[in-house]
């Protein structure tokens, strides 16, 4: 299911138009992404899941084409865990 699908699809069902469906949604990834990576704050959906900032520490790799080792830097990735009521729902399914 792509953005579009998901738009078309609330539209369909609150009879929204869908440009103003489209605002909402691209809004809500916008609020996700800014308390993510502005903030460094979790953000906790009850009952769906939780959009969770995950620290790797730094490491060394190696490059197997060139046979060198390198360092990648210590970051975060944005991480998203399924509420244990969703993954439930999923195994029913």
């Amino acid at each position: 299911m792509t953005k579009a699908d998901i738009i078309n699809q609330i539209a369909a069902t609150t009879g929204l138009q869908k440009r103003d469906v489209s605002v909402v949604v691209e809004s809500f990834m916008e609020t996700i992404k800014n308390s993510l990576l502005d903030n460094h704050e979790n953000v906790y959906l009850r009952g769906f899941g939780s959009f969770v900032i995950k620290h790797r520490a730094a490491k060394t790799a190696r490059n197997i084409q060139k046979n060198t080792t390198i360092t990648v830097d210590a970051h975060n990735l944005p991480s998203f865990k399924p509420a244990k009521s969703f993954v439930d729902q999923m195994k029913e399914a």
